[in-house]
């Protein structure tokens, strides 16, 4: 009664620790509580939650009732794994944990491995088909706690994937290890040189007894060499299968035969004396051995039945599963079509949406590129011009100090009045030659004035063709993009490749009206400057003749104070002359000013058609954005899909991998049930030769050989 009533408290602190977790308990392990025999807890091939796991290891810290738990084939989580673990650390009481086919890993063996350190009451182990072998780093932290525990005396580790380097740690622990008497390690990749270190640990340990090494790819120098330096009663069974029955019993019969011949040579005194006892002690253990085979044979079809039974279940439920995963696969043929038909709209519209940041990209460099020179030729003329400023107030200066000299030099040029008026005729023609040459000049550059301004205005007719032909060519490609989404991007396409061509022909022909008017300019100083240099030189030599004169007519200074006037009369003219040339002068600067004005006017309409252009750029990159949303709306829902498909995959998946894991647990069950059949097999051979051998013992002891005649 009480045993029930704790199982019951049991069963409600296992219910309360769920509800309060937020989950509901799981209907199969209410049914195994339920269910439960006395001392042993079997949730074998049940698939175990979280929240599961957090609750029994809970419970299993402060429970007395159980001594055997079985939870293979359970599906564990990393994170469930580690729960139970830590709840088994300080459990007292559980002898027997079976944890087989539930695919440990790192988390596993770390946890695994504190609890080999902190329990201190199980005895038996079982990690069958598991991947503890996988990461070395945490099968190191498990061999760790091997090496500290000091009750485990069993422990299988079949099918863990042990490489060489988890051979050697696992030979550092058992030299560590002083109660390990059974280690399984069959079907694992130990190989020659976890072989070897296993070999140098066995002179070290001195509680082993058996080590099963069958699968590993041991040479079999290594395998003698175990089998011959293992202490006490070790066994090494590196059979890949037992013998038949039938040739055990022959081989028993054969050895019995030998030793029976061997005893009758010793003991031929005896023979006929003994004979009648032996025959029937023999008689006795027949019979005994043929009711043994009895019950062995009727074991072994019961287990025959239970096998044949679960097979055709395996049978059932993999083709239910092999049909529910033809569905799935096939729903996730037609959800990869789809999904590969919108990756593919969404890369061409990517493409086209970076071909478009791309080229207005390269227009907005274009666009301070050509803000950059025209503000570099602002600067560059201002200079120039202010250099010419000074430039002319130099020469006026320079003017003035002249003409101060002159009239200081004048009044000592009285004597020298004829002289003076043939030079003063001579320099009035001269004067109406240059007159006549600065006439020629500002007619030319009237008349290239007037040609530029003829071109600028074809330029301009032919920039608003361009405008107006560009702005039908929008309007039709805006409509036609209104009426086919698709075909948007070629047109687009076209229409930057246009009004990139349409760009270049304007900056071209900028360039060149900027070069034809740089060119005029330059002819127009270079004019001025051979005009300038020519009265330079004019000034020069007439300051020469004049200092001459000075030097000569010192004595006509009487006679010069007469033509004074006239001399300023033509100093007045020259003035006059001068100021006329820097009237034309600055004509053609503000012509040149004006020229540039018109180009500024032209640059900012330039700059208004980019700006339009730019903002329907704008414009059709946010319909691309809204567009590019869109498909990355229906790409998160592929996503989650694709997902739930993997998420179902993994399910079924997950219950093939467990179907297959009953099935080789199967076979290892009934592999063991042929082992055990066999092994009691030999031991019932050699109880027979033991009873054998008991009674010529019995026949050599007995007083009828002392009776018996000598020989």
């Amino acid at each position: 009664m009480k045993g029930s009533e704790d199982m019951e408290e049991f069963r409600r602190s296992y219910s309360r620790l769920c509800k309060e977790s937020g989950s509901e308990p799981q209907e199969a392990v209410l049914q195994q509580l339920h269910q439960l025999p006395r001392g042993r807890l079997d949730l074998a091939t049940q698939s175990l939650t979280v929240d599961t796991c957090r609750a029994l290891g809970k419970l299993l810290q402060n429970q007395t009732l159980l001594t055997e738990l079985v939870l293979s084939d359970c599906m564990l989580s990393e994170e469930g794994t580690t729960l139970l673990l830590q709840g088994l650390c300080a459990n007292t009481v559980i002898r027997f944990l079976d944890l087989k086919g539930n695919n440990l890993r790192a988390a596993g063996a770390e946890a695994l491995g504190k609890l080999l350190r902190q329990n201190q009451s199980i005895q038996s182990l079982t990690l069958e088909w598991n991947n503890l072998g996988t990461w070395e780093d945490a099968f190191a932290t498990f061999c760790g706690g091997l090496a500290a525990n000091s009750t485990l005396q069993q422990l299988d580790l079949r099918n863990n994937q042990i490489s060489h380097k988890g051979a050697e740690e696992l030979a550092l622990a058992l030299k560590g290890n002083a109660t390990l008497q059974q280690l399984d390690l069959r079907w694992n990749n130990v190989g020659l040189l976890g072989g070897r270190a296993l070999v140098n640990c066995l002179p070290s340990n001195r509680t082993l007894w058996r080590l099963d090494l069958a699968g590993n790819n041991v040479p079999s120098d290594v395998l003698r060499a175990v089998g011959t330096g293992a202490r006490g009663c070790l066994l090494l069974s590196l059979e890949q299968g037992m013998k038949p029955f039938d040739r055990g019993l022959s081989t028993m019969g054969g050895g019995s035969s030998g030793l029976w011949t061997e005893q009758a040579m010793e003991h031929n005194q005896d023979r006929h004396t003994a004979f009648q006892e032996t025959q029937t002690r023999t008689h006795l253990l027949s019979k005994e051995v043929q009711y043994l085979q009895e019950e062995k044979s009727k074991q072994f079809l019961d287990l025959m039945e239970t096998i044949d039974k679960q097979r055709e279940e395996m049978a059932r439920s993999s083709q239910a599963s092999a049909a529910r995963v033809g569905q799935l696969q096939e729903a996730l043929k037609e959800r990869h079509s789809i999904i590969n038909a919108l990756k593919a709209k969404l890369q061409m519209t990517e493409a086209a949406l970076a071909l478009s940041e791309q080229k207005s990209q390269d227009l907005g460099e274009l666009l301070a590129t050509a803000e950059q020179e025209r503000l570099s030729l602002s600067q560059r003329e201002e200079k120039e011009r202010r250099l010419e400023q000074q430039e002319a107030a130099e020469r006026e200066s320079k003017l003035l100090r002249d003409l101060s000299a002159a009239n200081e030099k004048n009044l000592l040029l009285r004597n020298q009045v004829d002289e003076l008026e043939r030079k003063l005729k001579s320099q009035q023609e001269e004067l109406f030659l240059t007159r006549q040459e600065l006439t020629n000049t500002s007619a030319e550059l009237k008349i290239r004035v007037v040609q530029a301004e003829e071109r600028l205005d074809m330029e301009k007719r032919r920039a608003r063709q361009n405008m107006e032909d560009s702005e039908k060519l929008r309007f039709k490609e805006v409509e036609h993009m209104t009426r086919h989404l698709e075909e948007s991007e070629r047109a687009m396409q076209e229409r930057l490749q246009r009004l990139e061509a349409l760009r270049l022909s304007l900056e071209e022909e900028l360039s060149r009206v900027k070069a034809a008017a740089l060119s005029e300019r330059g002819q127009a100083e270079e004019e001025l400057i051979k005009a300038r240099n020519q009265a330079r030189l004019e000034e020069q030599q007439h300051l020469a003749h004049l200092e001459e004169k000075l030097r000569l007519l010192a004595q006509a200074r009487d006679e010069a104070q007469g033509t004074c006037l006239q001399q300023k009369q033509t100093v007045a003219e020259a003035q006059a002359r001068a100021s006329q040339l820097s009237l034309q002068v600055e004509g053609q600067r503000r012509r040149i000013e004006e020229l540039q004005q018109e180009l500024s006017n032209k640059d900012q309409e330039k700059v208004a058609e980019v700006t339009r252009v730019r903002v329907e750029l704008q414009e059709q990159m946010g319909r691309l954005r809204a567009e590019l949303t869109a498909q990355e709306t229906l790409r998160e829902k592929v996503a989650a899909l694709e997902r739930q498909l993997k998420v179902i995959a993994s399910d079924h998946r997950e219950a093939l991998l467990d179907k297959e894991s009953e099935n080789a647990s199967l076979r290892e069950k009934l592999r063991l049930k042929e082992a055990e059949i066999a092994r009691i097999r030999d031991e019932e051979a050699q109880r027979a030769s033991f009873l054998q051998n008991a009674v010529l013992a019995y026949v050599q002891g007995s007083p009828l050989r002392s009776l018996s005649p000598p020989k």
